[in-house]
């Protein structure tokens, strides 16, 4: 991403200059936090890319409620910018596949219905990466145990 930076500097890129440089602070705020400083894995990275991303999403959405367009616009070509670095989310179908074993997991271990919720969320959400949205893991589960 530093190397992205920098010929985005070059560039003059303002919007890809923006999205990186919030990224790289969010980073470095992830690093510093806690007793210690830490080097983050990659894994780690991710997930606060993920985090920046969905905050740009939601950002952009109260754009909309706001009547502000072209901030909305500003706001998801941002995000765009910070998705190409993430890894490809998971298909409807892989996620649906997934659930579907964790539930037959926790149906195994004695958890059934509504009780198996929180378990079966995290083994998803374990397994799915910290680029997938929990919100709509919760959501899939909660209907896969209801129906």
């Amino acid at each position: 991403m530093r190397s992205a930076l920098t010929v985005a500097m070059k560039a003059r890129d303002e919007l890809v200059l923006s999205a990186l440089r919030q990224a790289l602070a969010a980073v470095a705020v992830a690093e510093t936090a806690g007793n210690e400083a830490v080097v983050l894995s990659d894994e780690q990275v991710l997930a606060v890319l993920a985090v920046e991303v969905r905050k740009h999403h939601e950002t952009a959405d109260a754009f909309v409620v706001a009547g502000r367009p072209e901030k909305v616009e500003r706001e998801r070509a941002e995000a765009a910018v910070l998705e190409a670095y993430l890894p490809a989310s998971l298909s409807d179908d892989e996620l649906d596949a997934i659930i579907a074993a964790e539930i037959a997991a926790a149906a195994a271990a004695g958890a059934e219905g509504m009780k198996a919720m929180g378990r079966v969320v995290s083994a998803v959400r374990a397994k799915a990466g910290p680029t997938a949205d929990g919100s709509v893991i919760a959501a899939k589960v909660k209907t896969a145990l209801a129906g």
